[in-house]
Parts: C-alpha cells; sequence; structure tokens
C-alpha cells in the first residue's frame, strides 16, 4: 500500500485514490479527509449537504437534539474542518416503504443535496413485514437517488434469529444486494456494537443514547469517509 505522504492531491481523482488508503483506517479517516481537502481548495470551496433518511434510530427519538444522530455527526465534520452540512430528514416509525413514498418530495424541497445515508427497514422488521417487501421499497429509494447522481451510504439491518434463517438470509441479503446494484457505500448494520448493548440504549433497549450514537459514528467513519470522498471529487468545481 502506497503511503498517504507519497500521494499527490491535486485532482479529484487523487482524492478517490488517497480515500482507498483513509478508508482502510478504523479511525481518523474523517480527519485525513479534510487534509486532503485543504490541499485542494477547489474541491472544498462550495458547501456540501450531506441527508439522513431514517427512522427513530436516526431521527434522535428519545434524545435531546444536540446528542441525536445528525447533531453529533453535524458537530464531528465540522470539528473535522469539512464544509458539509447535515439534515436530518428520518420519520420516527416509518417503514422502507414509507420512505419511498415520500423521497421526491423531500428532495425537492432541498436546494441541493450531495449526499445521502439511507437507514431504513427497522419498522418493517421490528413489525416482521415479509422479508421480500423490502427489496421493491428499497429499489426506488436507490433509483430516485441514483437518477439524480446523489452518492449513497447504505446502512443496513439486521432481523434476530427467531425470525428463522430464511427470513433473516433474505432481509439481510437485501440490503447488500442494493448496495451492490446501485454502487452504494455499504455499512452492513447501523447498530453494530450497539444493538443489545444495555450502557448504550435507552431504557427502552432499543434506541440508542447519546453514548449509543457516538458509537455508531465512530464505527461507521470508514463508510462515512468513503462517501464525503464521493461528494466531494464526483462533481469536483475544476
Amino acid at each position: 500500500m502506497t503511503p498517504i505522504s507519497r500521494i499527490p492531491f491535486r485532482t479529484a481523482a487523487d482524492l478517490r485514490k488517497v480515500t482507498a488508503w483513509a478508508t482502510g483506517l478504523a479511525h481518523g479517516g474523517v480527519f485525513i479527509l479534510a487534509m486532503m481537502l485543504a490541499a485542494l481548495p477547489g474541491l472544498a470551496a462550495e458547501e456540501k449537504t450531506l441527508i439522513v433518511l431514517g427512522d427513530s434510530l436516526t431521527s434522535g427519538y428519545g434524545l435531546p437534539r444536540a446528542d441525536g444522530f445528525v447533531a453529533q455527526l453535524q458537530d464531528r465534520l465540522t470539528s473535522a474542518g469539512l464544509p458539509v452540512r447535515v439534515i436530518g430528514a428520518s420519520v420516527a416509525g416509518e417503514t422502507a416503504g414509507g420512505l419511498a413514498d415520500r423521497l421526491a418530495w423531500v428532495l425537492d424541497g432541498q436546494p441541493q443535496i450531495d449526499g445521502a445515508i439511507v437507514a431504513t427497514g427497522a419498522n418493517d422488521m421490528l413489525r416482521a413485514l415479509p422479508a421480500e417487501g423490502l427489496a421493491p421499497p428499497l429499489t426506488s429509494i436507490m433509483t430516485t437517488l441514483t437518477e439524480r447522481e446523489i452518492p449513497v451510504l447504505l446502512a443496513g439491518m439486521r432481523a434476530p434469529d427467531n425470525y428463522g434463517a430464511a427470513y433473516v438470509r433474505r432481509f439481510v441479503g437485501t440490503y447488500r444486494a442494493m448496495a451492490e446494484q446501485y454502487d452504494a457505500v455499504f455499512y452492513p448494520f447501523l447498530l453494530e456494537g450497539v444493538a443489545g448493548v444495555g450502557p448504550l440504549n435507552q431504557t427502552d433497549g432499543i434506541h440508542p443514547n447519546a453514548q449509543g450514537i457516538a458509537e455508531i459514528l465512530e464505527r461507521m467513519e470508514p463508510s462515512l469517509t468513503q462517501l464525503l470522498s464521493r461528494m466531494m471529487a464526483d462533481k469536483p468545481s475544476a
């Protein structure tokens, strides 16, 4: 692997190349990306907008606004010096079908969207909706975002083993298939390291508390770095 110090940061293509190095790190990728952008001021001149599309897990359910997913993500990006504004568009209780139905309306209401985090499907699982019913709304969501040339980080969800092996396999596999089909950045399980960990969840045992949100973002950082690089580099200003 080429050391980061030997890669010249002159063009958007250089940024994409070095991001492969940065995303291989467990931590610090966002800060490395910020340093790369500082070396490529033309790419970072314009503020980018990142929208979060999901349900109560990313809407800040049960938390002060400052402790929610969107606020903590914004704090991390701002602290890293990245010119990214995070918009929250998650709706508690919503299924993947609900997001698919409202997505065009949400996007049309924003002057500019440069990237999206899609984290939906938890309520489909909790309601034990048919596993095969997840693919059509996810296809609609990913198609809409792809047609608008919006890079996507798709965060998956898992179903408990007591749903049966066939259900779990089909439900989980749908996310990976969608990520591959639409060339999305893929984070397999939104609640990795948080689900079932008492100190990281609210009293309902389902929704992350402030510490849980921080843990999610920490674990998601390599994938987030990859998404941010696509947002910065796919449509360079020069």
